[in-house]
């Protein structure tokens, strides 16, 4: 059965570009390999993911598959005549033509082993040195692109980060800018396999996997992190010492904070990828630390601390 990159990223053929990138990212985290280890069909699903999203986010990749399907790559409009002749090359081998609408065919799970007869009545009927045949001979054609994934951790994706790495033989040097995110695709042109008959080399795509963080946890542009606060700071309020990817911070703690408020730092959170000078906010979760093992004196004034919370009616104690 024919693949539908629409349905596999779950939006509909009219998606914005916008909407297929969020689609996508949602997606890719939910069959990440890291989150399903072991799971065949996750990875299987992982990969059809980063396939579908390679076509759909590319202007023109996208504009043939809405034309000719799942053979879009395998259609060249290049050597087309006025628009209105088409080249399909199966396998590689020789090349047909075909005067008309590539639609009724390309796309289809039909078979077409009736229209390859056609056009090998139609190769026959010409002479051998005719100028198609020169033609077809002749085609350049692009070479296959390949596929890699790159983990980096969070401090790398903060920063941005310069990577070498080896393939086909050859050392290539990409370079990440600051913020980059989980499932982003780096398109590195003519690093692929060779073309024939001088046609371009293929591409290299390169998925980016930001690994992740034992103490912080990426939400988008924002970083969450817990952080651990007295009971008495959380009451009385005060100040707190935070590392952050950027370095440390000091932290306001407002006087009566509960168990598990935000606190939110503008600013503080990840770099906007390749918005150079914004940043997301740092998000804070307060964890109140009680005390665990109280001396009899101390048992006793949180004994008398509580009675004067029940004698005074004009509080609401719980």
């Amino acid at each position: 059965m024919a693949k539908d990159y629409y349905s596999i990223l779950g939006v509909k053929k009219d998606a914005t570009d916008d909407e297929i990138k969020k689609s996508y990212r949602k997606k890719a985290v939910k069959f990440h390999p890291d989150k399903n280890p072991g799971n065949k069909e996750a990875e299987e699903k992982f990969k059809e993911l980063n396939e579908a999203h390679e076509v759909l986010s590319d202007p023109d990749k996208r504009k043939k598959y809405d034309r000719f399907g799942e053979n879009w790559n395998r259609v060249d409009e290049s050597q087309a005549d006025g628009g209105g002749q088409y080249q399909y090359s199966p396998g590689g081998g020789q090349t047909f033509y075909y005067e008309g609408d590539p639609s009724e065919f390309f796309g289809q799970e039909e078979d077409l082993s009736d229209l390859f007869e056609m056009f090998g009545r139609q190769s026959k009927a010409s002479s051998a040195g005719s100028s198609r045949s020169k033609r077809a001979g002749s085609n350049r054609f692009k070479g296959q692109d390949l596929h890699a994934e790159l983990a980096i951790t969070l401090e790398e994706a903060y920063e941005g980060t310069a990577k070498i790495f080896e393939i086909n033989n050859q050392k290539i040097r990409i370079k990440l800018k600051p913020g980059t995110y989980e499932g982003l695709i780096i398109r590195l042109p003519g690093k692929g396999t060779p073309g024939s008959n001088e046609g371009p080399n293929g591409d290299l795509y390169i998925t980016i996997h930001v690994l992740p963080h034992p103490i912080y946890e990426r939400d988008g542009d924002n970083i969450k992190m817990v952080i651990p606060v007295d009971l008495f700071t959380a009451v009385l309020g005060g100040e707190k010492e935070v590392t952050t990817l950027a370095g440390k911070i000091k932290v306001k703690i407002p006087p009566g904070t509960q168990n598990g408020k935000i606190l939110r730092i503008p600013g503080k959170g990840m770099p906007l990828y390749d918005q150079p000078g914004s940043y997301g906010d740092l998000l804070l979760e307060i964890r109140v630390q009680i005390p665990e093992k109280l001396t009899d004196q101390q048992k006793e004034l949180f004994t008398q601390l509580q009675s004067s919370f029940k004698s005074n009616k004009t509080e609401s104690y719980v």
